[in-house]
């Protein structure tokens, strides 16, 4: 039986993110559970600002495409997504955007469908990205992706982390692990 194919990556390319730090505890999670996991970041992936009239001009973005490629080529999705302003990063939903576009045959959202999502987040504030991971979640439902109900949001990710990576909290680090385990184990169940 094959493992499960995860394609992991935060909202943030900020040097030192906590979101890249919580990505990388919930990858781990997953790893242990089976999963083989692809980290990206997306600085490597730079895209303009999504409009239809650029698209029309001047075609899908190579970054665009190379993502989108990951995408079909993974089964589940590990999002470690920041809180701006109560939401989503422009980073982030430019991401989506560009990602779910149809090109040639595609089907519309075609990388999208069919495939489960982890979300995760980490902030200094007192609620850990919590509201930000309402809008990915909706988003994400509403383009086809099944996204579980368990997520973990890190509150005062300036202090949580200890000097490997790791949550100083045993209990939080757990919970992190233990939502990317739970995306290799959902994700092997729906393979078998």
């Amino acid at each position: 039986m094959a493992s499960p194919k995860i394609l992991a990556f935060a909202g943030s390319t900020r040097q030192n993110s906590h979101n890249q730090r919580v990505l990388e505890v919930a990858v781990a999670g997953a790893r242990a559970a089976g999963a083989e996991v692809t980290v990206v970041n997306l600085k490597h992936y730079p895209l303009p600002l999504f409009n239809e009239d650029l698209e029309r001009s001047t075609g899908e973005p190579d970054a665009a495409a190379k993502l989108k490629q990951l995408f079909f080529e993974h089964d589940g999705l590990l999002i470690a997504s920041p809180e701006y302003n109560s939401s989503i990063t422009p980073l982030l939903k430019n991401t989506i955007d560009w990602v779910s576009r149809k090109v040639g045959d595609e089907t519309p959202l075609q990388a999208y469908r069919g495939k489960v999502a982890a979300l995760v987040s980490a902030s200094p504030g007192a609620l850990g990205g919590l509201r930000g991971l309402v809008h990915v979640r909706s988003i994400l439902g509403n383009i086809g992706v099944v996204v579980l109900p368990e997520q973990v949001a890190v509150s005062k990710a300036h202090e949580a982390f200890d000097e490997n990576g790791q949550l100083k909290d045993e209990n939080q680090q757990k919970s992190v692990s233990g939502v990317g385990a739970k995306l290799a184990e959902m994700l092997q169940k729906l393979a078998d």
